[in-house]
């Protein structure tokens, strides 16, 4: 094959020449602005024309830079430096709050004052309410805290919490549920715990169960803490048990109840992640019958979970242990050991992989879904898996007729969603894909509001000079309270200046007015097009892996190094390259043609190597082949079932939307004929390849 040549580029006069040229990522992304605003009159909203050249952005990267090494003296001659520009309002945030540790409320005012209603006032509002909480100053907390409008910080909102509590408001509901939602221990909700559990307003059981989520949850410091609350001793034995949970065990005598059956519990929890099996021995020998029942029941639920989520066959039959305990215990003891959300999701993915009876197999799904929250039961997952799970203990003939209808309603709550499960339930009520009607065209007063607005203009400008973490949340921020046509007009500003992914992520925001085409856009269609069809893949899918892959940023780059518009590893640039005879070399991955052309390669080699199924095509693309040729062992499985048991959130939540994405493009792109429907696209069931199919590809990175 020819190959790829590195071809070397200069800025030139003509605006149509230069807008055809930053295609290339290696063209600087404020040119892409500057090349449309040449274009098309007006276009640029008036700050980003007035704004200083490239070469006069500096002042911002190195205040940014000097930001990220703390170096205050820097970051005070780029405040003077910048006072023209227009992100000198970030050259102040970071400023201010890389010495806010001194900061006296009075400067932090003159900031507000200085920038109302902007991004920076309201997140240096986030960092200055934490400060204050560390600083225990409730008056000018309580004072600032209604002026919160992001209001997203569960630390600032124990904090909040803990004033309110000291006014003489009853928050336990609140800080419980707050407390227990922590990602790992956190000086504001610690505080809330300690000040309520001191009054009384918690108990020792909330602090148990604290310390069971805090180990389910790989939370060492926020399950010594919450051990801590109970006594020093307690929390010296989680310590003992978080390092070696075998020895813990074998040493403790077995009790009926208290603290050393709660201790033994947190040990069950902390062996069996990582080692299923001998959880499960260590409660088949001893502890089953030494723990009561309710704490029993939790160990065998939180064994069965890490046993689902390596698709261990033993998962099924260990959830329903726990469930045979728990039934045996009373109410009231259910509650002191409730199960996480994550326990019981778990539970239904194993169920679902079980092979047995189909009772057993639904009975299971029911069960489990039920015992989830009144929010989480909401998720179109377990909507969807509760209706076929009605469905499936439906007794047959008339005596089941008010089962199946139930089943029809709770599959119809869902239909109208537009992700993977809503697919799947409108599919089964024997529905086909129609696309929303279009929007009314925006008007121009629509258009021009959404560019001359400054949190957008700040964005966009953010994004063009690097600057895209910042960039994202100016617009995200902006975005707040926006009604829908303001979203498609701000969506449609993105889009024309081609920042797919703002333009995507705001017009998803939409709720009665959906433009399918702003959501599932079609950059570079011609090259998508034709690349897929001249190697023998759809279009439709292509298009949907790059949505979720990259949202077309043909320069991102993911934390573990992956490029370009269709995220390729160098390791597996460099072997699909050699593989399709092109001459590749390192700073060529970002390069449109190339990126396109080795993706669209090395996903052609998994598609065939997995037998045509996208589902596992799209798994291996994220996640590697080796590990879907795992994952695809054991019973033979309905391709949703498959999906749904994936054991990387990230990787199950990706083929989910590439296979959701591709129903909608098959419809958008329309040289196809009839739209390839969402179980068309998962293919025939799942399970171990064929002894005849032909072998494995192991070169295949």
């Amino acid at each position: 094959m020819t190959p790829v040549p590195i071809l070397k580029r200069r800025i030139p006069p003509n605006p149509g020449l230069l807008l055809a040229m930053t295609r290339r990522p290696i063209i600087p992304p404020l040119l892409r602005v500057l090349a449309f605003g040449l274009l098309v009159p007006g276009l640029i909203p008036g700050s980003l024309q007035a704004a200083p050249a490239q070469s006069e952005h500096q002042v911002v990267l190195d205040a940014r830079e000097a930001f990220r090494k703390r170096d205050r003296a820097q970051l005070v001659n780029a405040s003077v430096a910048a006072r023209q520009h227009p992100l000198t309002q970030w050259i102040e945030y970071w400023e201010l709050t890389n010495r806010l540790g001194g900061v006296q409320v009075d400067e932090v005012e003159t900031f507000y004052a200085r920038w109302p209603g902007t991004y920076v006032e309201d997140r240096l509002r986030n960092d200055w309410l934490l400060e204050l909480g560390r600083r225990r100053d409730w008056v000018n907390f309580s004072r600032d805290f209604p002026r919160f409008r992001m209001n997203d910080d569960r630390e600032v909102t124990c904090y909040w919490l803990l004033t309110q509590h000291l006014k003489g408001q009853d928050v336990r509901d609140a800080a419980r549920a707050a407390w227990f939602a922590q990602r790992d221990l956190d000086d504001g909700c610690n505080l809330l715990a300690s000040t309520l559990l001191a009054a009384g307003q918690l108990g020792e059981n909330d602090a148990w169960r604290e310390a069971r989520l805090s180990v389910e949850g790989n939370r060492p410091r926020a399950a010594r803490a919450a051990a801590g609350f109970i006594s020093p001793a307690t929390a010296a034995a989680v310590a003992e048990l978080w390092e070696n949970p075998t020895r813990f065990l074998t040493r403790k005598p077995a009790r009926d109840g208290g603290a050393a059956a709660e201790l033994a519990t947190l040990a069950l929890l902390r062996l069996a992640a990582s080692d299923p099996q001998a959880a499960a021995n260590q409660l088949q020998d001893r502890w089953q019958a030494a723990l009561p029942p309710q704490l029993a029941a939790l160990a065998w639920a939180a064994t069965s979970r890490q046993a689902a989520q390596r698709l261990m066959p033993e998962a099924t039959a260990w959830a329903q242990r726990a469930w045979a305990l728990r039934n045996e215990a009373s109410v009231a003891q259910r509650d002191t050991a409730p199960w996480s959300d994550e326990t019981l999701a778990w539970q239904v993915r194993a169920a679902l992989r079980h092979d047995g009876s189909d009772a057993a197999r639904w009975q299971l799904v029911a069960q489990a879904i039920d015992a989830m929250s009144a929010d989480e039961q909401k998720d179109a997952a377990w909507v969807y898996w509760r209706a076929r799970a009605t469905q499936g203990l439906a007794k047959p003939g008339p005596e089941g007729d008010a089962d199946r209808v139930a089943a029809r309603q709770q599959m119809e709550a869902i239909a109208g969603q537009m992700n993977f499960y809503g697919k799947l339930a409108a599919e089964d009520l024997g529905g086909q894909l129609t696309l929303p009607p279009r929007p009314a065209a925006l008007t121009d007063g629509e258009r021009e509001a959404a560019r001359r607005n400054p949190g957008f203009e700040r964005a966009l400008l953010l994004i063009a000079i690097g600057l895209r973490n910042e960039g994202v949340r100016e617009w995200n921020f902006t975005l707040r309270g926006l009604n829908d046509r303001e979203l498609l007009a701000a969506a449609q500003l993105a889009c024309d200046r081609e920042v797919w992914d703002r333009c995507i992520n705001t017009s998803d925001r939409t709720r009665q007015e959906v433009d399918m085409a702003q959501r599932f856009p079609t950059p570079f269609r011609k090259e998508v097009v034709a690349q897929a069809r001249e190697i023998g893949l759809d279009p439709a899918y292509v298009y949907g892996l790059i949505r979720q892959e990259s949202r077309f940023i043909m320069d991102a780059r993911s934390h573990v190094g992956a490029s370009g518009l269709m995220q390729i590893m160098p390791a597996t640039a460099r072997w699909t390259a050699k593989r399709i005879g092109v001459d590749y070399k390192p700073d060529m991955i970002t390069d449109r043609d190339l990126n396109l052309r080795l993706g669209t390669a090395y996903l052609k080699l998994v598609l065939d190597d997995f037998g045509g199924s996208q589902a596992m095509a799209a798994a291996a693309y994220n996640a590697g082949p080796g590990r879907p040729r795992r994952w695809r062992d054991g019973p033979l499985m309905e391709p949703a079932a498959w999906a749904e048991n994936i054991p990387f959130t990230e990787t199950r939540d990706y083929v989910k939307k590439v296979l959701s994405n591709s129903v909608y493009y098959s419809a958008l792109l329309g040289s196809s004929g009839k739209p390839v429907s969402l179980k068309a696209r998962l293919g025939p069931p799942i399970g171990p390849r064929d002894p005849l199919a032909p072998a494995t590809n192991k070169e295949i990175p």
